[in-house]
């Protein structure tokens, strides 16, 4: 005798419809956990000690107010109520040592040249003293001759003849040591003199570089007119 099933016992029609149901609430279960949020002040704790015990999880603490959030510390700013007088006339210690030279720095040591004055008379030097540009005879032609009087002494002795006038010219271009080398008439040799002696200066001579005395002699023809 072959045995029959209800038809209210057979659940192989609705296979498809529990399929369906089963669907539904998989993907609403689905969404109601993503959408799931932690309730407000929850005590996580225990979470962050299990995690600590087992060494894989650490979670930090949830703050949801914005109050109950750590803020850093400002920093603190002391202020010295001690006041430190000084004297206006002590003078503040800047360093300068980075300003000076180290103590044993090469210093060259300094040449003075000074210019020695030398008391030797020459009669030849480098750059010869001139008179107005010229050299001992244009003082004698120019100079000498034209401010020569003829002493009324030796006119009326009929004197005449050559006196050979020395003379020296300083470093600052004077005249001095004025004298007659030969023997002539006292008045010719004293007019001689007078008149060399009364020579503007000179512009001195020169002799490496500095200037020197150079000493000259010139002759003077004192001749009677008949």
């Amino acid at each position: 005798m072959e045995a029959k099933k209800s038809k209210k016992a057979d659940l192989e029609s609705k296979r498809i419809l529990f399929f369906e149901v089963g669907l539904t609430v998989s993907i609403l279960l689905a969404i109601l956990a993503f959408e799931w949020k932690s309730p407000a002040g929850i005590n996580t704790s225990l979470i962050t000690e299990l995690g600590n015990n087992n060494g894989t999880i650490e979670l930090p603490p949830i703050t949801t107010d914005p109050k109950e959030m750590v803020k850093p510390e400002p920093p603190k700013v002391v202020i010295s109520e001690k006041i430190i007088v000084v004297d206006n006339n002590v003078e503040p210690n800047y360093n300068t040592d980075i300003f000076e030279e180290p103590k044993d720095a090469y210093v060259p040591p300094v040449i003075r040249i000074e210019e020695k004055e030398v008391d030797e008379t020459f009669e030849r030097v480098e750059v010869m003293p001139t008179f107005d540009k010229g050299d001992a005879n244009h003082f004698r032609n120019t100079y000498v001759i034209p401010n020569i009087r003829y002493p009324q002494e030796a006119i009326d002795n009929g004197v005449a003849g050559v006196a050979f006038v020395e003379f020296v010219v300083e470093r600052d271009g004077r005249v001095t040591n004025v004298k007659v080398l030969n023997k002539i008439d006292k008045s010719l040799e004293r007019e001689a003199i007078r008149v060399v002696s009364s020579s503007p200066r000179w512009e001195p001579g020169f002799n490496n570089g500095v200037k020197v005395r150079v000493k000259f002699v010139i002759p003077i023809k004192f001749v009677l007119n008949n």
